[in-house]
């Protein structure tokens, strides 16, 4: 299992972002998949996940209405949509597939 982040940066409060997934080593399109992240000082937090399909999304309720979880099965890519972000949005961000993470993306919203 490879799981390979990118999309992070340094952005201001308000700003988007886009985060990109691209997994590799087992079979994406049957796989659930989730956005973890983690704050600085703090423990992992689930952000979002996405049935194999696309058909069920989850969304913590810090993002909701804010974050967008996708996948393109046939590019075996995970995306996350970030919108108006803030401060407290501040984290590491991990692809991840049942416990598994990739090394992470980070995501830095300051003015």
């Amino acid at each position: 299992v490879q799981l390979v982040e990118s999309g992070g940066g340094l952005v201001q409060p308000g700003s988007s972002l886009t985060l990109s997934c691209t997994a590799s080593g087992f079979s994406f399109r049957r796989s659930a998949m989730s956005w973890v992240c983690q704050a600085p000082g703090k423990g992992l937090e689930l952000v979002s996940s996405i049935y194999s399909d696309g058909s069920s999304r989850y969304y913590v309720d810090s993002v909701k209405g804010r974050f967008t979880i996708s996948r393109d099965n046939a590019k075996n890519t995970l995306y996350l949509q970030m919108h108006s972000l803030k401060s407290e949005d501040t984290a590491v961000y991990y692809c991840a597939k049942e416990g598994i993470r990739g090394q992470g993306t980070q995501v830095t919203v300051s003015s």
